[in-house]
């Protein structure tokens, strides 16, 4: 192949890959002029904004603040609010009280009702979640406003449910679904959800049985940029991510489409989840989902959406959304091994393939995945051990974690290159039938244990073409390859990056493999380039040059701060006290009071429970304050038929947000706090013995009964936390510095007392 023609052919290739990500997301432009019945991302900002001025956890001051904005907002809207209060604990034991906001439209008929769900709630202590979940709140409250300037009477009511104390554990939709009179009514919802502050929205169905309906109406409700695959679901439902629509589907029998977003993953549940660090183009994204869905599942008769059938479905530039049922996964296997069996007899009679390099063509295959599998696993143990403050970003995606991504790319493909640079000699169409062997396999397994994923085969129907063209072409025409080779690359390219900002930079593994499965697809077009030893050595370059931009990037600044965390712990049976933190590399804030030389164990690592089970990583002696401890009094302790029954009360004696108390391995045979009766789910996956937490707000005390066989003794430890540490009159701890933040996922500026309670 020339030298023109590989030039060119590389562009198309990278603009083809830019398209598969510049096509998924709407662009904002600020200030552009909306009419009133259209979605306007600048109005729906102006909420965002009032939302996120404070944390606004349960039971801190501005969650009454943020509930208030909303409901008078619907009323400016001209519509009724009521709220619905109660307690709950939900299947995680994190008791709260929740003040649901609700609002509905009358249809003009009687069917099933259409219910737009969001939370308000940021996650406890320090986040001031703009995207998690202003973002969503906002995109309703503007969607809804846009929808009644049209002055058009949908045909089902609309019901709007802007829930609460969905970080603690989904407990504002457990109580709506649970005893709110409208659940009754509602046939289909639509959740806006948010894990990070960027990136393109993705839809991920929710439903007890097939989503063929459900995906088929999404494609008739017509969004303009919709990303959605039947992986990310299969993915979703893999891993304990719940949103408040979880509770609709298990409970309710409720299906609906959640709409997040989750990349800028780093800024999730902290401090720096703000208004401005939210992507604009990301809420249009939002606005552009709610708004066609509104108009149509408002008219639409969405009393049968459930199905018995399953659909594979996926995004592709200018198709939008391509779907197909289950049933079409083996036949499209079979056909397409068939095709590739007729291609090597037809190869082999015609003298263009032989065995011996066909194997030899397996060598660069097995030698990349290999190299590319072995350097993509270790990557972020690699990376944490080079730059140790990387562990306390618990998240596992680094501020600068896309230069990574591109870094392991470029390196991935610079791996490729230099492997089919050695093998340069063998003719390409024997190159490709050990890749072909790859790919059949991977899809062979989909099809049996990853259905949702069975779309992978599509690319490799363009790859037989090209494979054919190989075989009875000389010098097959280069922008036919191009064009045979996009499908990878718009359906495969957004994987790459999806999965580590996701799942983690642990995940780099799945960027440098699937780059690597991408250029065997992409084989009909490099095996002709004459320079792969070049693009190889730009690769790594490349690589190396990304990994220096990394580099330069990985320490902590303004824009970039540091996890930090500092807690008093007060153990008030030994009357002993200790300065304690999560952090595996201390600030020069947190080592005013803990280094490294100071570390030392903390009665046990069986501490307060955190999202990741994170444990204290360093304590240090502290002066004896004058805390005050709760008052707990036992008012029953009996036993009738060879159970024990106890009954206790715990009040604190200062301001507290959180109470957690933990057992010693016994058998909690039932259990209720504060008159909610603790699931039997719960009771029997409880993780390191915790009972419950609860979530102060306006009640005080956690009154606790409990019942346990008469053979075992019962030991309580209950923790109780204040996050005041920076403010109470007990003590001086300076404001961190600005490059410098809270540490989200863990108990974190607080001050915690330790008390034990046996049962003898």
């Amino acid at each position: 192949m020339r030298k023109t023609p590989t030039v060119l052919t590389l562009l198309l290739v990278i603009l083809a890959t830019y398209w598969s990500f510049r096509v998924l997301l709407p662009q904002y432009n600020e200030g552009e002029t909306v009419v009133d019945t259209e979605f306007s991302t600048d109005r729906a900002l102006q909420h965002v904004k009032e939302i996120s001025k404070e944390p606004h956890g349960v039971g801190f001051p501005a969650h009454k603040t943020v509930r208030n904005y909303i409901t008078a907002e619907l009323q400016k809207l001209g519509l009724e609010t009521s709220l619905q209060e109660g307690y709950t604990a939900g299947d995680w034991g994190n008791l709260s009280k929740a003040e649901n906001v609700l609002a509905r439209i009358k249809g003009s008929e009687s069917g099933k009702a259409l219910l737009l769900l969001s939370h308000y709630d940021s996650n406890p202590h320090s986040s001031l979640g703009a995207s998690d979940a202003g973002s969503g709140v906002a995109t309703i409250l503007e969607g809804v406003r846009a929808f009644l300037k049209t002055n058009t009477t949908p045909k089902n009511d609309i019901i709007i449910l802007i829930s609460d104390a969905e970080e603690l554990g989904l407990n504002g939709a457990d109580l709506f679904v649970d005893k709110h009179e409208w659940l009754k009514d509602v046939g289909l919802v639509l959740n806006f959800e948010a894990r990070g502050s960027g990136g393109p929205s993705y839809m991920l169905m929710e439903t007890n049985r097939g989503n063929s309906k459900l995906i088929s109406e999404f494609i008739a409700a017509n969004p303009e940029f919709p990303v959605a695959n039947s992986l990310a679901y299969s993915i979703y439902k893999m891993l304990p991510n719940d949103t408040d629509l979880t509770v609709f589907r298990e409970d309710g029998d409720i299906e609906g489409y959640n709409f997040a977003f989750i990349d800028d993953h780093f800024d999730y549940h902290t401090q720096i989840d703000n208004y401005e660090r939210l992507d604009r183009n990301t809420l249009a994204h939002q606005g552009s989902y709610l708004m066609p869905l509104l108009t149509y599942f408002s008219n639409a008769d969405i009393s049968n959406l459930k199905s018995l059938d399953d659909n594979v479905y996926f995004n592709v530039p200018f198709f939008k959304m391509v779907s197909y049922p289950f049933s079409w996964i083996m036949p499209m296997l079979v056909i397409a091994i068939l095709f590739f069996i007729l291609l090597l007899i037809s190869g082999f009679r015609k003298k263009v393939l032989n065995g011996k390099d066909i194997l030899k063509g397996l060598i660069p295959v097995l030698f990349t995945l290999i190299v590319n599998g072995v350097v993509g696993y270790f990557s972020w143990q690699f990376l944490k051990w080079l730059y140790p403050g990387y562990k306390d970003i618990l998240h596992g995606f680094t501020y600068n974690g896309h230069a990574y991504i591109f870094a392991f790319t470029l390196f991935s493909l610079g791996t490729c290159f230099y492997a089919y640079y050695k093998f340069k000699v063998i003719k390409t169409a024997n190159l490709l039938v050990a890749p072909f062997i790859i790919w059949i396999i991977i899809c062979g397994l989909l099809a049996v244990y990853l259905q949702g994923a069975a779309f992978f085969i599509i690319p490799l129907y363009s790859f037989l073409v090209a494979f054919y063209v190989h075989i009875n072409q000389k010098n097959p025409n280069p922008f036919l390859l191009v064009f045979l080779g996009i499908p990878a690359l718009f359906i495969f390219a957004p994987f790459v990056k999806m999965f580590p900002v996701g799942l983690g930079l642990k995940m780099l593994v799945a960027t440098t493999l699937l780059t690597t499965l991408i250029f065997f697809l992409l084989l009909p077009l490099v095996t002709k380039y004459r320079k792969k030893g070049a693009l190889a050595f730009l690769s790594f370059l490349l690589f190396a040059g990304f990994m220096a931009s990394a580099h330069m990037s990985s320490g902590f600044t303004n824009d970039r701060p540091k996890p930090t965390s500092l807690l008093y712990v007060l153990d008030t049976d030994e009357n002993k006290a200790k300065w304690a933190t999560y952090e595996h590399r201390p600030s020069d804030w947190t080592s005013q009071y803990i280094t490294k030389k100071a570390a030392d164990t903390l009665l046990s690592k069986k501490t307060i429970s955190s999202k990741y089970g994170s444990n204290f990583t360093f304590t240090n002696e502290a002066p004896l304050k004058n805390v005050p401890k709760p008052t707990i009094e036992v008012q029953l302790d009996t036993i009738v038929n060879n159970i024990r029954a106890v009954h206790l009360c715990i009040t604190p004696n200062r301001p507290i947000n959180r109470l957690e108390v933990f057992t010693n391995d016994v058998d909690i045979l039932k259990a209720d706090v504060n008159g909610i009766e603790l699931s039997e789910y719960f009771l029997k996956n409880r993780y390191g013995g915790r009972l419950i937490t609860h979530y102060i707000s306006d009640k005080n005390y956690t009154d606790i009964m409990l019942e346990v066989p008469v053979e075992q003794e019962l030991e309580l430890t209950i923790y109780e936390a204040s996050n005041d540490l920076l403010t109470n009159g007990l003590f001086t701890i300076p404001k961190r510095k600005e490059n410098q933040i809270p540490m989200p996922f863990v108990l974190n500026d607080a001050i915690l007392t330790i008390q034990k309670v046996k049962f003898e």
